[in-house]
């Protein structure tokens, strides 16, 4: 694969209809491409005006050299033919101590001939055989040029550059599922690790790849939240967390569930969830939420504005993530974000799934239904029914397949290896609530009589389980959940 360098002069070399212009558009901000074309359109009466041509080059000349001054990426939009020309480019280029790249657009003839011919102002098919017959001997004679790079687009070597892909490349195949069609990952919420931090985490999450867990998630808090352990209890950043994590070389995915948009701009989620995916050779997912417990905010420091605008925060971060991890460096301008460019290095290795955490019913789902690839809700079989009926509603008005949106849930049952073990569970952690109560809210069971639980889960489309377990002391727990993922 190969990465250009940014900035650099790129000078694109290929015939007409070869698609410069739309590869150049599809990577680079507008103003960093000077084009021939264009030129001709401002000193002339149109791109096509030919009588325009010298002015337009002794324009496009100066913008060149203007830009190389100053250090700047240049994408210089031409046939790239001229020989005279390229070299003054490439020297330029050397001057102002930037790489200078040619980026050769290698379409096959007929390709170029079928484009040309679709245009309101084709151009002669005399001169296009002309430029595709020059195109071919400047081919095989560019790398002798001296350029930094010659990096070719199409033909035999495909499109090699990751920016070039529409869509990253899928992360690798060989996710783990159930007999039953489930990914099982393990929810991390309490963190009783002692004197050895790194130690405890690693061997968790060794843990869960040796028992079968298809990944692991952290809670992302900055208070350890009373549904789980006491306030002064260790809750681990998650992000720095599944850092250590993917340096392990296990097989799980690893993320958050969920994120707040509140705790972080959009735009830093996405760079670290990228920089996960390539740690983790494409494992990366990101849970996301619009928030919900105002004293972690107000003991940070941090505005925990009304719902409403917690949820246009949401729809605007995954709008955000999305546009910083796709392709290019070019502007982008959606529905609530406008960026002045999209350079955002390391790309993921795969595209990066993001799963909505939260069951409001008519903001939440909609936003799943329109923006996401998931949604986490309760594993209740009652509150899930109902959800997913309103999820699937919202997927059909916006003309979306219920399909394209995965639906997972989050489980907090509590597990033991057999009856005397789980009620021995079930007193430590009750607390006050009776234990009848607890037992039966908390699905109290074994793990096989767990994944009898779950096949009603599975029959209702359910993709993901994340799994957290309320007294996880260490990998030995983690290791015991090793039935219920057969």
């Amino acid at each position: 694969m190969t990465r250009l360098p940014d900035p650099a002069l790129v000078v694109l070399v290929g015939a007409s209809g070869s698609g410069k212009s739309t590869w150049a558009a599809e990577r680079y901000r507008s103003e960093e491409v000077v084009s021939s074309d264009a030129l001709r359109g401002i000193v002339g009466s149109g791109p096509h005006d030919l009588d325009a041509s010298d002015d337009a080059f002794d324009l496009l000349e100066r913008v060149v050299d203007a830009r190389l001054g100053r250090g700047l990426t240049t994408v210089v939009d031409t046939l790239g033919t001229d020989d005279v020309r390229r070299v003054r480019w490439r020297e330029a280029a050397r001057e102002a101590g930037l790489p200078a790249v040619a980026v050769v657009l290698d379409t096959p003839d007929a390709e170029c001939r079928r484009r040309n011919a679709g245009r309101d102002r084709p151009v002669p098919a005399a001169v296009l055989t002309a430029q595709l017959r020059r195109h071919a001997l400047l081919r095989a004679s560019l790398a002798g040029e001296g350029w930094d790079l010659v990096h070719v687009v199409g033909g035999d070597s495909g499109l090699d550059e990751p920016a070039a892909r529409s869509e990253p490349a899928a992360a690798p195949d060989d996710e783990r599922r159930t007999s039953q069609g489930l990914r099982v990952v393990l929810q991390v919420s309490r963190f009783p690790w002692g004197e050895e931090p790194a130690a405890w985490l690693a061997g968790v999450a060794r843990a869960a790849d040796e028992a079968g867990f298809a990944g692991l998630a952290l809670m992302d808090h900055l208070i350890q939240i009373p549904q789980v352990d006491r306030a002064w209890e260790p809750i681990p950043e998650p992000w720095v967390s599944l850092g250590l994590l993917a340096g392990l070389g296990t097989r799980l995915s690893l993320g958050t569930l969920v994120t707040p948009v509140t705790f972080r701009p959009a735009g830093i989620t996405a760079k670290a969830a990228a920089t996960l995916d390539v740690l983790s050779g494409g494992r990366a997912f990101v849970g996301i939420g619009a928030g919900w417990w105002e004293r972690e905010h107000a003991a940070y420091g941090l505005a925990f504005p009304r719902a409403g605008e917690r949820l246009d925060a949401l729809e605007a971060a995954i709008e955000t993530m999305r546009a910083l991890w796709g392709p290019g460096t070019k502007a982008y301008d959606g529905d609530r974000v406008r960026l002045p460019e999209t350079t955002s290095y390391p790309r993921p290795v795969g595209r990066i799934p993001v799963i909505v955490g939260g069951g409001g019913e008519k903001r939440t789902l909609r936003i799943a239904a329109r923006l996401a690839d998931g949604i986490n809700v309760p594993s209740d079989l009652d509150t899930f029914d109902r959800k997913i009926e309103v999820l699937h509603a919202h997927c059909r008005d916006v003309g979306r397949d219920p399909a394209a949106v995965a639906v997972t849930v989050l489980d907090l049952p509590v597990v033991g290896r057999d009856r005397d073990d789980t009620w021995a569970r079930v007193e430590r952690l009750r607390g006050r609530t009776p234990a009848a109560a607890f037992a039966r809210r908390t699905h109290a069971g074994t793990a096989a009589e767990q994944r009898d639980r779950y096949g009603a889960l599975a029959a209702r489309g359910v993709d993901t389980v994340f799994l957290g377990i309320g007294d996880l002391a260490g990998p030995e727990d983690v290791l015991a959940l090793r039935p219920l993922l057969t």
